[in-house]
């Protein structure tokens, strides 16, 4: 026997030993399933959920775990332990052989079969199979069948062990053997850092432990280069495309617990054969992962080839065009507007950047509206579901997410239908909220426009830069190559709402106005920004949900459809972690009615308000679209996101998180009418300008900032924007 402790559970609080009668269920990225089994020594049937790929059919396991009632199906056993063994029972083998796991046999051949050489099939299938022949009715290719397929499912059964033996968790067995079939266990033994670079779930980490468990040594250079990519990896998480081969060696080696100069060794033996890729500049060597060297290369030579190489739009007189279209909508455009709007005519490809209040979303109307005129067909993007949705409202016009529009396809990476090969079909396409966009999303758009056709960026560009890789809209403004408007004018500022006007001065360095104000009974009639000042972070934590649960519903505010908490940090009292749990139990409290699912981190409610925190290809939502658990089941949990419905498998939920609460970094693309941003002095490392900028013009209607104002004044004062290593800018001037 051999027992498999399923990952994220606690020990169990009941058995139950039973052979495996059938499958009922299996996820295909084998983290979920659910079986039925006959128990021993009683009669019937009884459902059992795991957290992990199912065990073969006709195999004894014993289980720990508990019973629970599911709301649909009634009393099942929700297994958290499982030790397998393969089934030796002649009743176990029939079930086994004729549950349709091996090809070639179904039931009535599996009972010929067993009734032929009873507890010795197995044996026979595996070592003799010729002795099948002795059963009527199978031939040499029902036999070559069986064997082929016996020996699949051995071979998984044989993993599983192996793993188990190893001190490992069986339930990474289906995705290696996915990955690698009848070699699943020579590169375990042999090359088990491939895992981490090839096996979905599989890390750097779980890797390692496999490695140390069949005695690869700490300085072994296959562990070091697999630290190397691992620690490139968490670079890319901070934004990096690439980085210094100093400050890379020195991180490797702190992760790997190895001397600095043994990673240097590996490192420049990666470069030279061509597994990691590297720049040479101002005396520095930039290394970067491939995938990222590429995505930047061929985003700075698509945008380059764009400029030079979209056909030309015939208009004889621009400006003239611009006049005819303020004159028909009644509209006076400021200079900055009408070189805007002559810039997209006559440029290949054009960005248009500026605050709040300055215009962007008049001149997008007029490129839309001169551009239909002349014939061109236009398509509407944006990176997120929020932000397209504004962008289609502002434009009158269907936009979509860049990820609908390059047709998302499922799968483990970012794997799109719309590229080179068949690409995009308009003849100009108008992206908004670019300061998102990250290196890697911005080279599978580019790849996927036409030859010919017109690009339009649009974004602000003193917001924060892209949760992924690269600073692409202020590396292309930095460049200085490509044509660009930036519009700095506020207009009609005696009527401009002083959001906007805050904005801007933050914008400037300039302390925001507002009223003076003590606690959190706010006039909301008096100003549409505010600062609560409050004696410390628990004060403030206490404000933020007073506010949100008793205060601004008062005033006509919905707490979960109006209403955006945000914060600078993830801990603390007033970091999102906290203030999730905090406003969860005041605007969702617990009740008989609403089931719950607890997991380690977090527990998720029948009517949550949640996040996808990754992009899922396969179900079409994407990193901060914004949903609710409409439905919620011990094996299933269903979110309504806009316009669609997702459903969740229970080992799914780590792709959730609650968003009562949420980074400012994640906010980005969307707008609320009403934001709460917490400012104290334990957030200090992330308050910076553009943080506060960017927190400030998500907000439609009402803007509210608590805490000390000494936090308000260095989150203004610090202009020191993090510096991401990325080369756009010099590949786009051909400084390298």
């Amino acid at each position: 026997m051999h027992q498999q402790t399923l990952a994220g559970f606690d020990a169990p609080d009941e058995n139950l030993t039973g052979v495996v009668d059938s499958i009922i269920f299996a996820a295909d990225n084998g983290r979920f399933s659910v079986l039925r089994l006959k128990p021993l020594h009683q009669s019937g049937r009884v459902n059992v959920t795991l957290p992990s790929a199912p065990p073969l059919v006709g195999q004894q396991i014993e289980l720990g775990g508990r019973w629970v009632t599911h709301p649909r199906f009634g009393q099942q056993f929700q297994a958290t332990h499982m030790k397998v063994s393969a089934p030796t029972s002649a009743d176990g083998i029939e079930r086994f052989l004729g549950s349709g796991v091996i090809d070639g046999l179904g039931p009535e051949l599996a009972r010929r079969i067993v009734a032929k050489f009873g507890e010795q099939t197995l044996d026979i299938i595996e070592q003799t199979p010729g002795r099948l022949r002795e059963v009527s009715g199978i031939g040499q290719k029902t036999i070559e069948k069986i064997t082929t397929s016996y020996q699949q499912q051995s071979e998984l059964r044989d993993l599983m062990l192996w793993l188990e033996d190893h001190g490992l968790s069986g339930t990474f067995a289906a995705r290696i053997f996915k990955q690698y079939g009848s070699f699943a266990i020579d590169v375990l033994e042999h090359h088990p850092y491939r895992l981490a670079a090839e096996v979905s779930g599989i890390g750097f980490q779980t890797a390692d432990a496999i490695a140390h468990s069949i005695g690869i040594e700490r300085s072994d250079p296959a562990r070091i280069a697999a630290g190397i990519d691992y620690t490139l990896g968490q670079i890319a998480m901070n934004g990096h495309c690439c980085i210094p081969d100093g400050p890379l060696a020195e991180r490797a080696a702190q992760t790997l617990g190895v001397p600095e100069p043994i990673v240097h060794d590996v490192l420049r033996k990666e470069l030279e054969s061509g597994a990691l890729a590297s720049e040479y500049l101002a005396g520095k060597t930039l290394v970067y992962p491939p995938y990222l060297y590429r995505a930047e290369k061929e985003t700075a030579e698509k945008l380059l080839y764009l400029r030079d190489h979209a056909d030309e739009i015939k208009v004889r007189d621009p400006a003239r065009l611009v006049q005819k279209w303020e004159a028909r909508t009644a509209l006076q455009l400021a200079p900055g507007q009408r070189a805007a709007i002559e810039g997209a005519l006559t440029s290949g490809i054009f960005v248009l950047t500026g605050g709040p209040g300055t215009g962007k979303t008049t001149v997008v109307r007029g490129m839309i509206d001169i551009l239909e005129k002349l014939g061109l067909s236009i398509l509407l993007g944006a990176p997120t579901g929020r932000a397209a949705k504004r962008l289609s409202e502002a434009a009158g016009r269907k936009a979509v997410t860049v990820h609908r529009m390059l047709e998302a396809q499922g799968g483990e990476g970012a794997m799109f239908a719309k590229d080179e090969d068949d690409p995009l079909e308009a003849d100009v396409i108008i992206l908004d909220e670019c300061s998102m966009m990250d290196i890697v999303l911005m080279s599978h758009f580019l790849a996927a426009v036409p030859e010919g056709s017109h690009i339009i960026l649009v974004g602000d560009v003193d917001q924060l830069p892209a949760v992924g890789p690269g600073s692409v809209l202020k590396d292309i403004l930095r460049s200085h190559v490509i044509p660009s408007v930036r519009l700095t004018d506020v207009f009609r500022q005696d009527e401009a709402s002083q959001i906007v006007l805050n904005a801007h001065a933050i914008n400037r360095g300039q302390l925001p106005r507002y009223p003076e104000e003590k606690g959190a009974k706010v006039p909301l009639s008096a100003s549409d920004f505010h600062f609560l000042a409050m004696p410390d972070a628990a004060a403030t934590a206490d404000a933020i949900v007073a506010l949100c649960a008793d205060i601004l519903p008062k005033h006509g505010w919905s707490p979960l459809g109006d209403v955006q908490v945000l914060s600078p940090m993830h801990r603390q009292d007033c970091g999102v972690d906290s203030l999730n749990r905090r406003l969860q139990a005041a605007l969702n409290p617990p009740s008989p009615a609403k089931p719950e699912y607890k997991n380690s981190v977090q527990t998720f409610r029948l009517g949550d308000k949640v996040m996808q925190t990754k992009n899922n290809y396969t179900k079409h939502v994407f990193n901060g679209d914004i949903g609710f658990i409409r439905e919620l089941e011990p094996d299933h949990v269903t979110v309504q996101f806009e316009g669609e419905k997702v459903e969740y498998e229970r080992a799914e939920l780590i792709e959730l998180t609650l968003a009562y609460a949420m980074s400012v970094h994640k906010s980005q693309g969307s707008e609320y009418p009403v934001i709460l941003l917490p400012l104290v002095p334990g957030h200090h490392i992330m308050l910076q300008r553009n943080l506060l900028y960017t927190a400030v013009t998500r907000a439609k209607s009402l803007v509210i900032l608590l805490g000390s104002k000494a936090a308000l004044n260095t989150a203004v004062e610090n202009d020191r924007t993090k510096k991401r290593y990325t080369l756009l800018t010099e590949r786009l001037t051909h400084s390298l």
